[in-house]
């Protein structure tokens, strides 16, 4: 399943990229997430992993993230990998006029797995939705400061 999204930041191009690229600062935006382990590479370079757990409810999950190309402050692209699926994520942030910064996520998630599949052809809006709200929540935090860890 591919699809495409894209959102308006009230910030400039260099303060989005920098936002995005720090570690740290992605408890602010990526809901549930629970922890960071660097496995390898240099964080926010080519080839860099790390180990992402978070817990959502009474979910639980932890993916891969590895950084497969970089040409900050303009791009950034990563899989997400998973036991049930693979997701890849191409991300393009664009100066605009009045110092705003336009994100565009070009996503595909490819199931590894027959129930995956089945979860992807029965209820493909709510990956497409999933994503969305990160890109909402880290808006909010770069434009208002407004964190999901106090959500």
């Amino acid at each position: 399943m591919k699809y495409t999204l894209n959102i308006l930041i009230e910030a400039p191009l260099e303060v989005c990229a920098k936002k995005f690229s720090i570690t740290e600062q992605m408890i602010h935006w990526h809901r549930g997430l629970v922890s960071v382990e660097h496995l390898s590479g240099t964080p926010s370079n080519l080839g860099a992993k790390m180990k992402l757990q978070y817990k959502i409810g009474g979910f639980e999950l932890e993916q891969v993230e590895t950084i497969t190309h970089v040409n900050f402050p303009h791009e950034i692209h990563c899989s997400y990998a998973t036991q049930d699926m693979e997701h890849l994520q191409d991300n393009f942030f664009t100066a605009t006029s009045h110092n705003r910064t336009q994100w565009v996520s070009i996503n595909e998630c490819m199931p590894l797995n027959f129930n995956m599949r089945m979860k992807l052809w029965l209820t493909p809006k709510i990956f497409k939705k999933q994503s969305l709200l990160a890109m909402k929540d880290f808006k909010n935090f770069v434009e208002k400061g407004i964190s999901v860890e106090d959500a």
